[in-house]
């Protein structure tokens, strides 16, 4: 990292904190998936296909049903990195293949969404869709570019899990607008918000 900015070295996202506060729970579920003989990637790729079936369901309308296996398939997003840890295969490729498989996941989820809300003729939600699509990606692809140039671009208000926790229990309780809406709103502002960490950065060399 370029720039010797304490907050951007000793912030931690919601995401990280998650991981050290429950890796007491988290560690004993990944070593016994490890001792039934499941591949971290057999979870990773599990995770996937589960939310493209959740998708299915949003797309239809079936808000309960399609959140529910969105908000089940949450946990597997920590478990796969843990298992990997655990058996001392955790590397970068396999972290590479979790950072582009999550996006797909979120793409995926909100494709069923708007595939749901154009079919209702629903435009200003489709277009809020994009927006939240929009802005999750690029809250990642900011991150990834920074730190490509060795520069530091994390945290914000709403990274990946606090999209996850705003939008799975929206969909489960059938107010999927209030949780597209927030997710396109503060998606974005955290993109921008990761562009002034950078510009900070960029200004203290």
């Amino acid at each position: 990292m370029r720039a010797d900015d304490p907050a951007q070295q000793t912030q931690l996202t919601l995401t990280e904190y998650l991981r050290i506060r429950f890796k007491h729970v988290v560690d004993p579920i990944g070593a016994f998936l490890n001792h039934l003989g499941i591949a971290p990637n057999t979870l990773t790729f599990t995770g996937l296909i589960g939310n493209l079936i959740g998708a299915m369901f949003l797309s239809q309308g079936n808000f309960l049903v399609g959140g529910l296996i969105v908000l089940a398939m949450g946990p597997l997003d920590a478990l796969d990195g843990t298992m990997a840890r655990l058996r001392g295969e955790a590397s970068d490729f396999g972290a590479f293949v979790d950072s582009v498989t999550d996006r797909y996941i979120e793409l995926i989820i909100y494709g069923g969404l708007l595939v749901h809300y154009l079919q209702q003729a629903e435009l200003v939600w489709a277009w809020l869709i994009f927006g939240a699509a929009a802005g999750s990606v690029l809250v990642s692809y900011v991150k990834a570019r920074a730190e490509a140039l060795n520069f530091e671009a994390k945290g914000g208000i709403l990274t990946r899990a606090e999209r996850y926790i705003v939008l799975a229990p929206s969909l489960v309780f059938g107010i999927p607008k209030v949780g597209i809406a927030i997710v396109a709103i503060l998606a974005n502002i955290t993109a921008f918000q990761r562009i002034y960490f950078v510009r900070r950065q960029v200004y203290k060399q």
